[in-house]
């Protein structure tokens, strides 16, 4: 099989995305963000990334790291909760049947600087809250919680005490296990679990006044309960959650990251080529978002993209016309392996080992000289999560497309979906 011009696999943190290949550091993309950031560690923990370097996030499975990491590119996000991390500063209300502890259980970044709440009944007057100012339609909550004592059943994150709009929490088997009844409101939630069993609990809401209710309710069981709890985060205007920012005094923005302008024309065959991906979408939000190669315009282009609906869509746009894209929908959140193959009346889409979509007409773009983690010039920049990046300078046979976009063995299919085996 030929041998990738360009490959990128994450392994280093830096001020570049840094291609093994070419060895000359030509295929190296450029990288900025203008803010710290947080990601996974290898060790499962959250850790704060510098300004300016690139993240290697690493994927959790049942609270454990599990295979390689990824290198995360996230939009411009703003977390209005002020101290997120401190539930016994006074800007957070406590009615009178919660009591906060701080720093009592070790956190998910490693240190001992969680808190403990206890709910000593249920009802209204058991609610931890905040009152934050907000715009837009759509409002994202999420915080870690743990749990630590009691029946540990109803307790609702919500951004009023309304059951309709936020999820109810079950803690089972000693707190290993958290399961949720979401409200009619609420469009979307998620779990994530981490290390020693903390999960980070999220929920999108329909809610377009201009303030929303952080609020955390116990709302059933008659026996006093306690849970730790850490990292809270208000995304105003957003449909899905992204990583944590800490937040003391005021309200903190994570700037956007983009990674362009890998390789050269030396790089790069427009009249021949495959350019493969094993990417994941941080959601489905009816966004496109494009990686490509370009000649540095709008106007010659092969591209991967994720549209709208968990579609995955590759084309070409030679001298400013667009050609009919190759489309295939799944769920773009799991990880896909992804090639696309482009010659002149020869185009081709391989998903997960399989061709799923062709096009036997059509002619190539023209000059191609870069690899855009966009759609050139900053617009439909790509978001999500990157495993890898490969580009051969020649169409490969079917043969040789299954072989790079499948995997070796079920485990690692499994993990690089990101699946539990039981």
């Amino acid at each position: 099989m030929a041998k990738p011009k360009l490959a990128l696999i994450p392994a280093t943190q830096g001020s570049k995305l840094y291609s093994v290949l070419p060895a000359d550091g030509v295929g190296d993309f450029t990288f900025s963000r203008g803010s710290a950031a947080t990601r996974i560690n290898k060790d499962g923990l959250i850790e704060t990334v510098a300004v300016g370097k690139s993240r290697l996030n690493y994927p959790l499975i049942d609270g454990k790291v599990v295979g390689c990491p990824s290198h995360l590119l996230e939009p411009e996000r703003t977390n209005l909760v002020t101290y997120s991390e401190d539930f016994s500063n006074s800007s957070w209300n406590k009615l009178p049947y919660v009591a906060i502890t701080p720093n009592t259980t070790i956190s998910p970044i490693g240190f001992l600087d969680a808190d403990t709440c206890t709910f000593t009944t249920f009802g209204t007057n058991t609610q931890l809250y905040k009152v934050i100012s907000t715009s837009g339609s759509t409002q994202t909550i999420s915080i870690f919680i743990k749990y630590l004592s009691g029946s540990g059943t109803n307790v609702r994150l919500s951004i009023s005490s309304s059951s309709t709009k936020g999820v109810d929490l079950t803690f089972s088997n000693n707190g290993e296990t958290l399961s949720a009844v979401k409200g009619a409101s609420v469009n979307d939630f998620s779990i994530e679990k981490h290390k020693n069993n903390w999960f980070r609990v999220s929920i999108s809401v329909a809610q377009s006044a201009s303030s929303t209710e952080f609020n955390l309710f116990k709302t059933n069981g008659s026996e006093t309960d306690s849970y730790a709890i850490w990292g809270a985060q208000l995304e105003s205007n957003q449909s899905y959650q992204t990583s944590y920012i800490p937040t003391t005094t005021s309200a903190v923005t994570r700037v956007a990251e983009t990674a362009n302008g890998a390789g050269d024309a030396s790089t790069f065959n427009s009249s021949e080529g495959v350019l493969m991906a094993e990417i994941s979408a941080l959601a489905d939000d009816g966004t496109n978002r494009v990686i490509t190669l370009n000649d540095g315009s709008t106007s010659n282009r092969v591209q991967v993209y994720f549209n709208t609906s968990n579609q995955i869509n590759v084309g070409v746009s030679p001298s400013g016309s667009g050609q009919p894209d190759i489309s295939y929908t799944v769920d773009i959140k799991s990880f896909l392996k992804v090639a696309f193959k482009y010659k002149t009346n020869d185009f081709a889409l391989w998903v997960n080992g399989i061709k799923v979509g062709e096009n036997l007409t059509g002619i190539v773009p023209t000059g191609l000289n870069a690899l855009n983690f966009d759609n050139t010039g900053g617009t439909l920049p790509f978001y999500g999560n990157v495993k890898q990046i490969q580009y051969f300078d020649s169409a490969l046979n079917d043969s040789d497309l299954e072989k790079i976009t499948s995997w070796t063995s079920f485990t690692d299919l499994a993990n690089g979906q990101l699946y539990s085996i039981k």
